[in-house]
């Protein structure tokens, strides 16, 4: 089975509605579930939420930090460094790391959120990736259909739900969809 890499963004801050970070964290352990990659931004919030998720499960989180190194990850930004298996320091700060997030990801799920989330989610729209939208969860997730719609760019490749599970089983079934249309083996793609 091919290994996607899905990444979760969200508010590191709990500007969320009641129950978000307990469906992050369901998001994280569907997506090890379902034996894919979860990536992250490396802060708090959503994104701690759902790399706890991953790992309850086995599974395997990476973290694209904003900062340059452990040190300046941990004592500059205040960063978490528990519950991932490997973290990327970029040293971009937080724009730049949004941006290498979501092209590092075959999918991005967006749970919540604020300013930065909203820029996770229009570099993966424009890059053509794969959306998941959890709904219901408050933040700028509030705001996202009414975006699309003032947008006047259609929702092709953006999947909406409340549950986390389905959510997880519609990306990764839009993701079966765009490897089968593309025709070539994914590792073929780089060449």
């Amino acid at each position: 089975m091919t290994q996607y890499k899905i990444a979760v963004s969200g508010s590191a801050i709990d500007n969320c509605s009641t129950g978000a970070f307990r469906k992050a964290y369901e998001v994280g352990r569907q997506i090890a579930l379902q034996n894919c990659i979860l990536i992250t931004g490396a802060t708090i919030g959503i994104p701690q939420w759902s790399t706890r998720g991953a790992k309850s499960v086995g599974g395997i989180s990476i973290g694209l930090s904003p900062a340059v190194s452990k040190a300046a990850h941990v004592k500059t930004y205040k960063l978490p460094t528990k519950y991932m298996d490997l973290i990327i320091y970029t040293g971009f700060d937080y724009s730049g790391r949004n941006m290498l997030m979501t092209r590092s990801s075959d999918a991005v799920i967006t749970i919540c959120g604020r300013i930065g989330t909203l820029n996770e989610f229009t570099t993966a729209f424009e890059d053509k990736r794969i959306v998941g939208v959890l709904t219901e969860t408050g933040g700028i997730e509030a705001n996202i259909e009414s975006i699309l719609k003032n947008a006047k760019r259609g929702r092709k490749r953006i999947v909406f739900d409340n549950d986390p599970k389905r959510l997880v089983q519609k990306v990764i079934k839009l993701l079966k969809v765009n490897d089968k249309i593309k025709g070539a083996p994914r590792w073929q793609e780089a060449f």
